[in-house]
């Protein structure tokens, strides 16, 4: 990772606290992870070892234990020759994985409308209405922390080992994009509307209207993030030479 590439992300990076002994290995990879799903480490970023250790405060076997955890579940990268990058996933990645996503969440929402207990439903309900207090305060992490709790429960509510072990697998590699999805005011708003009929479904028990919900809310997440990068790439391409020739000096 290039100083001046890591800079511009470095203040929501470091604003989280210096990693606690006693549960290293865990936090580590925990900081990191919310790093690349806030965007502080972007895809296709280099990340530089030193800069990563000074920032969470630990020595670097610590770091490249948790980097390989990251690894294994896809979040980045690992080469011999050029060290570690944030992965950065294809367009026909993010279509397939957000499809598969769609089913899973799916299948969670049926078995949950058919297991969840009244416990269960009146915490969802509760960090529901935190979620919304934090879209007034148009406080994104916050929101998307709780959006992220409230598919999580559900899919803890559906009791099923086999799908709860799939999903935390497909939906880590998923996150900075779902994050990413609202930054548009008018996708985070359709998210809000989405959400509010979830909680009514799982009111009512109804297992197929949830389903449905959850797979097309899945659905407009991939479309969101799609549109993004389209967009982001014709911006990119359409940089002045000039400013080309800036950038090479």
């Amino acid at each position: 990772m290039q100083n001046s590439e890591f800079q511009g992300n470095k203040t929501s990076a470091s604003s989280l606290p210096k990693v606690e002994r006693p549960r290293l290995h865990d936090a580590v990879v925990d900081h990191l992870r919310q790093f690349i799903i806030e965007g502080a480490l972007a895809p296709g970023m280099k990340l530089n070892e030193r800069e990563l250790c000074e920032m969470l405060g630990v020595s670097r076997t610590p770091l490249r234990e948790a980097l390989k955890v990251l690894a294994a579940e896809g979040l980045i990268e690992i080469s011999p020759n050029r060290g570690a990058t944030v992965s950065r996933m294809t367009e026909s990645e993010i279509w397939e994985t957000f499809e598969l996503m769609g089913g899973l969440e799916a299948f969670s929402g049926e078995l949950a409308c058919e297991r969840i207990t009244p416990a269960e439903l009146a915490e969802i309900k509760a960090i529901h209405y935190n979620m919304l207090a934090c879209r007034v305060q148009n406080d994104l992490p916050g929101y998307y922390a709780r959006n992220h709790e409230i598919h999580d429960r559900i899919n803890q509510a559906a009791r099923n080992s086999a799908l709860r072990q799939m999903y935390v697998l497909v939906n880590r590699r998923l996150q900075a994009l779902r994050f990413r999805s609202n930054f548009q005011t008018q996708k985070w708003d359709s998210a809000i509307h989405d959400h509010d009929e979830m909680i009514k479904a799982l009111e009512s028990r109804d297992g197929k209207k949830l389903a449905a919900i959850l797979r097309q809310h899945l659905l407009d997440k991939r479309d969101a993030v799609l549109q993004i990068q389209r967009a982001d790439s014709v911006a990119s391409n359409q940089t002045e030479p000039s400013d080309r020739a800036d950038l090479s000096l």
